[in-house]
């Protein structure tokens, strides 16, 4: 991240009658203080459960922040500066759209309302359309779009199928038919890579109780390979994954019991459950979701709607989290989480 870019976390309030980005600066010790609020000019849907991950993200390049409007059917472009952010354009991409993903420029949308998965390039002054639209087919329900680290596959998962797919990307930026990988678990939601191509999956379990379950695959070709499937947390409601810097945990956060879970990967891209509480909003309580990790790695932050707060932790070298604080003023609609 440049030294001329604001260092802070970003949510959306996905309000119905005018959505807005909230910012936050990051201070040295990962405390979060003068909460700004920017327009996106669109609309969420206004409900306090965005059900997907990566509804905010950041560019790679950390100067481009992008945000899905639910309600009004469009994608907000944020530059982001050192004094904050600044609206560069607003860009129709389809019905209800929540989850965007970005590699080196090349963009794809998750539209959930007319299942459709849509491509853009980042441009100067916003998005601009390739003419590369993919229908998802009856009966999906995405939750997520992300590249593969080095940028050659778009995933998606899809709980609606209980399904992974997989569709290359050609040298247009245009997507080529997909695979598609069964879900080692039932509700495959939020999804992280580390560098290597191992894809970690949350496994809601279709919101059964004490069932959430985390599986690792290894990506490569445009296929997924499982490795580890439906390791449990005990917990219930798991949805959102990140990686930590050092690729040795994933942490996700389940949103019916208020618990961060700390998964350990290893070198073959297994996964063990190193602690189902390894932090907790208010453990026992609903409301935790998106969750974000700052650019050097050093601090974890998750949204708790229910609670109306964003939660902050430093991450150890061993992965143990250590709380630096909580922040209100976040409406119960809050969602999708980045860090620079």
């Amino acid at each position: 991240m440049s030294n001329h870019q604001l260092a802070g976390v970003f949510a959306q309030t996905n309000e119905a009658d005018a959505n807005r980005v909230i910012a936050f600066r990051r201070a040295a010790d990962g405390g979060l203080d003068g909460m700004e609020s920017y327009e996106t000019g669109g609309a969420g849907d206004g409900v306090p459960h965005l059900t997907s991950q990566g509804s905010v993200v950041l560019s790679g390049d950390g100067t481009r922040l992008l945000v899905t409007n639910a309600g009004s059917g469009d994608v907000s472009v944020f530059a982001v500066e050192e004094n904050g952010l600044r609206l560069l354009q607003r860009v129709p991409s389809g019905e209800a759209p929540k989850s965007v993903a970005e590699h080196e420029g090349l963009v794809y949308v998750v539209n959930t309302g007319d299942r459709s998965l849509v491509g853009f390039r980042l441009a100067e002054d916003g998005l601009a359309p390739i003419d590369a639209r993919i229908d998802l087919g009856p009966g999906s329900d995405p939750a997520q779009v992300g590249f593969t680290p080095d940028g050659s596959t778009v995933v998606v998962t899809d709980r609606g199928t209980n399904a992974i797919a997989l569709y290359p990307v050609g040298t247009n930026g245009r997507l080529g038919e997909p695979g598609i990988q069964p879900s080692s678990g039932p509700t495959p939601y939020g999804f992280a890579f580390t560098g290597d191509g191992t894809l970690l999956v949350t496994e809601a379990f279709g919101a059964q109780r004490g069932k959430a379950a985390a599986s690792s695959y290894r990506v490569s070709g445009g296929t997924a390979t499982p490795v580890s499937r439906s390791v449990p947390n005990g917990r219930s409601e798991i949805c959102w994954a990140v990686v930590s810097k050092d690729e040795r945990f994933v942490f996700t956060t389940n949103f019916a019991d208020g618990a961060v879970s700390r998964y350990a990967i290893g070198a073959d891209g297994t996964i063990e459950l190193d602690s189902a509480v390894a932090a907790a909003a208010v453990e026992g309580e609903p409301g935790l979701r998106d969750e974000a990790l700052s650019s050097d790695g050093g601090f974890l932050y998750a949204i708790d709607a229910d609670a109306g707060r964003i939660f902050g932790w430093a991450v150890r070298e061993d992965g143990e989290l250590d709380p630096v604080g909580s922040w209100s003023g976040v409406p119960p609609t809050v969602a999708g989480l980045a860090a620079s």
